[in-house]
């Protein structure tokens, strides 16, 4: 699938120094320092296109945007694949409901998702995969667990044996009458007769009347969600034999931890002998008005219609990055009012005559950054460094400090 346009990304000059990077890794519950490597491989599960582009997949995105942008800098490559899931329950759902073509659904909103992200100066993945046409490599994903012997059958569905994976629990941290009770709400069903668990998840769905198929050796039918990802990570970010972990990060918004993510690696536990990834991260939820922002309570606050409305893009992640990426916040018009002015103030001091000294603001803004993405921190260095330029401090040069702000924070001034 053909993922947005490439962004350009400025280069530093060499004089500045990067600390090695530390990330929340979801599975320890610790901050921990990403081994110096000179290309990393990282997963992050893309949207299923039938309510592009909230302000929740904006700030997933945008997270990991900002680790690509600092492990580059910092001299590394990142090799990028994000999936997205255009055939699910979901989408064929929505597409009843509206009376549309779920196909036409489907494209329509992942071009605006492409737009968007564009917009937002989020860096595309190398490899933009959808499920559709991954059909081949769940099927052939699925074969290898039956010899496994952790797939069976419920009448023509294709289920696997979460517990048949000596790990599986192990990122997620919670007990199982917890995982039931989230697995049924997140496209699981756990009572369903027939199950050796409740907790194993569908792999293959033979096809239902008035549904799509596709044709495999276990049937007509369409993936299940986790074997999607599992499969298109295990071939687009092939395993190093000599690396413990199939790949470096796997990544997502908080929901997907269970029973997403904690799947995914049971699942490719199963086929390689190994952990899925050696850190998990996921960026925290963005609310309105006191709750969760989400499809299934419709409070969602698009992209593309803030944009449309007149804000600029740069506003848009520049208030999502006001906050740190594991706090579960708000969207609130204060904030995006208060991203508005301080931006203003960044740009006027950026214009003046003259401006304070900027190696210091950019070494502040890269040590904040390599401590776990604390963009707040980094922030409030640049409100200081626009302040100084605004009082008449002189000594810097605008175009270095520019420069990194697009290449470190992806704001392009």
């Amino acid at each position: 699938m053909k993922s947005w346009a490439s962004v350009v990304i400025p280069q530093l000059n060499d004089s500045f120094n990067f600390p090695p990077i530390s990330l929340t890794n979801s599975k320890t519950l610790k901050n921990e320092v990403l081994p110096k490597k000179d290309t990393y491989r990282m997963y992050v599960c893309g949207i299923t296109p039938y309510d592009a582009t909230h302000l929740g997949h904006a700030a997933t995105y945008l997270t990991f945007d900002l680790i690509i942008r600092y492990l580059r800098a910092s001299g590394s490559e990142v090799l990028y694949v994000q999936n997205i899931t255009d055939i699910d329950d979901p989408l064929l759902e929505r597409a009843t409901r509206d009376n549309l073509d779920w196909e036409d659904l489907a494209t329509s909103q992942i071009d605006l998702f492409r737009g968007d992200m564009l917009n937002l100066r989020v860096i595309p993945p190398t490899h933009y995969i959808g499920a559709v046409e991954a059909i081949d490599l769940v099927s052939e994903a699925v074969t290898a667990l039956q010899a496994a012997g952790s797939i069976y059958s419920i009448e023509q569905d294709l289920f696997f044996k979460n517990y048949s994976s000596q790990d599986f629990g192990s990122l997620s941290h919670l007990d199982k009458e917890t995982m039931k009770e989230i697995f049924s709400q997140r496209g699981g069903n756990p009572t369903l007769a027939g199950k050796i668990d409740p907790l194993d998840c569908l792999v293959w769905m033979a096809k239902r009347e008035g549904e799509p198929g596709w044709p495999s050796v276990h049937g007509v039918g369409r993936p299940g969600w986790h074997i999607e990802c599992t499969a298109i990570a295990l071939k687009y970010l092939a395993p190093v034999e000599s690396d413990e972990t199939c790949i470096d990060i796997q990544g997502g918004g908080s929901d997907l931890i269970f029973p997403h993510h904690e799947m995914c690696a049971a699942q490719a536990q199963v086929l390689t002998g190994k952990e899925l990834a050696a850190t998990y991260v996921h960026a925290a939820m963005i609310g309105l008005d006191g709750e969760k922002m989400s499809k299934s309570k419709g409070n969602l606050v698009f992209v593309s219609k803030l944009i449309k409305s007149g804000t600029d893009p740069m506003v848009i992640r520049f208030a999502l990055m006001s906050q740190h990426y594991r706090l579960d916040r708000m969207w609130t018009d204060e904030l995006l009012e208060e991203a508005t002015k301080r931006l203003a103030n960044i740009r006027k001091a950026l214009s003046a005559p003259s401006v304070a000294p900027t190696k210091p603001v950019i070494e502040k803004i890269i040590l904040a950054l390599s401590g776990d993405l604390n963009t707040p921190m980094a922030l409030a260095e640049l409100d200081k460094w626009a302040l100084d330029s605004l009082n008449e401090v002189s000594g810097g040069e605008a175009k270095e400090l520019s420069t990194a702000l697009d290449a470190l924070l992806g704001l392009a001034l």
